[in-house]
């Protein structure tokens, strides 16, 4: 997590202020539950809560762990300090340090989530309009990275939203699965704290009790959380190759907006490089990198142990932090993106009515000639356009084996381009539902 790939909302969940607010508020409301249950004293309970405008002192915990070596006996000792030692003697009761770091990190993933779908949402508006623009924009679709058959740039964009809506999908069933809190005590079995404690806790963060915890909230959790945000992240690259891939200069069907001022090459002044998309790419594979080792994190020894923490501590801010800025940055690519519909119809004459050979083929067989042949008498057409660079429709017309089968006028209707847009509304309505 740097700076230069990260926005100050994501940032702020995971700063060290808002880790120790998240502590307190466990911490107090813990206490609340406690003293309904007649647990501790009301007033000591009420004492707590004189700390609820403090702002911890990040450097004065950071020192109190240089002695203790332990975190949250720092951060409670710093508490104690604002509240009193003998008001705050019942803090933390029955509890363990997993409730606390736990509940709090789920709290932290939630808000991440939160912010992701804002996200998510900026992208898929922008996919939409886009989609919407350009839908009957006829391009030229590749498989291998080679002429297929045409298809339009608005189908392109609807793909892709397509894909990132259920992406949205995953993220929202991620959160839930995230959304638990654990306020069990050691090894979970909550002997020394009652279980309304728990769910009182979580309730007022907004969370759901934990079913069963060890003496740590269930890590596979985690590990799916983490992998919704890889799989998302890979659904960023998609889309930023295929940008990168009309940018080619040999292609240069769309390109990334390029502002005034801007410069492309510290040594080409003519050139204009897609270096947000490939700053995406990169910052796809930043986000996968957590995926293992969320998946690693699920199998703890026994009731707990902490070879989770470390990582947690890292993939955490970094995961989330980086896929913010990544679909901020898509958003912004595709609304601003520049489209070359004049390009694309270039791109798919460079080998005239090469795109075609399919609807001459199938018409062929449906006309008597076998498979074989019919494809025979195609692919010898199509090899010269390949060649030579000749007009296949011309071709076919002199190819006395094709126009006895189809006629002049069959062999021209095979050449009409509505042909292969004429599902878009279709496809439309199945995607956006209008």
């Amino acid at each position: 997590m740097i700076p230069r790939y990260a926005r100050p909302d994501m940032v702020a969940i995971w700063s060290p202020e808002t880790k120790f607010r998240i502590w307190y508020e466990i911490e107090a409301h813990a206490c609340d539950a406690m003293a309904n249950l007649g647990v501790i004293p009301r007033e000591n309970a009420e004492a707590v809560w004189k700390a609820k405008d403090v702002e911890f002192d990040v450097d004065r915990i950071d020192e109190i762990e240089a002695v203790t070596k332990h975190d949250v006996i720092a951060f409670l000792t710093h508490l104690a300090e604002h509240v009193g030692s003998d008001e705050a003697r019942f803090v933390h009761q029955g509890m363990t340090s997993s409730d606390v770091l736990d509940t709090c990190f789920n709290v932290q993933l939630t808000r991440a989530a939160d912010l992701l779908l804002v996200g998510m949402d900026k992208l898929l508006a922008a996919l939409k309009k886009r989609a919407l623009e350009h839908k009957d924009t006829v391009r030229v679709g590749r498989s291998h990275g080679i002429h297929a058959e045409p298809t339009t740039m608005g189908l392109t964009f609807a793909r892709f939203y397509a894909e990132m809506d259920r992406n949205r999908a995953r993220l929202v069933a991620a959160r839930e699965e995230i959304a638990t809190g654990a306020i069990s005590g050691a090894v979970g079995t909550f002997a020394n704290i009652d279980p309304s404690v728990e769910e009182h806790v979580c309730e007022q963060l907004g969370l759901n009790p934990e079913p069963i915890s060890t003496q740590v909230i269930p890590r596979d959790r985690h590990a799916m959380f983490f992998a919704t945000l890889g799989v998302i992240a890979s659904s960023i690259e998609n889309v930023a190759t295929e940008i990168r891939h009309m940018q080619r200069t040999e292609v240069l069907e769309g390109a990334e907006f390029f502002s005034m001022g801007q410069k492309g090459s510290s040594a080409m002044p003519h050139k204009k490089n897609p270096v947000l998309t490939e700053n995406l790419t990169g910052l796809a594979r930043l986000v996968r990198m957590s995926v293992i080792p969320a998946m690693e994190n699920v199998a703890l020894w026994h009731e707990r142990d902490i070879s989770h923490s470390s990582v947690e501590r890292g993939i955490g801010p970094d995961a989330t932090v980086t896929l913010d800025f990544a679909l901020h940055r898509l958003a912004g690519v595709i609304d601003k993106m520049l489209v070359f519909p004049q390009n694309m119809l270039d791109n798919m004459n460079k080998f005239p009515g090469l795109v075609m050979s399919q609807r001459v083929l199938l018409a062929l067989t449906q006309a008597g000639v076998s498979r074989e042949d019919a494809y025979s008498m195609v692919q010898r057409n199509a090899l010269k356009v390949w060649e030579e660079r000749l007009d296949f429709r011309e071709l076919l017309l002199a190819d006395a084996d094709v126009v006895a089968a189809l006629g002049e006028d069959g062999v021209n209707e095979k050449f009409d381009m509505g042909y292969h847009t004429k599902h878009v509304d279709t496809i439309f309505k199945r995607v956006f539902g209008e």
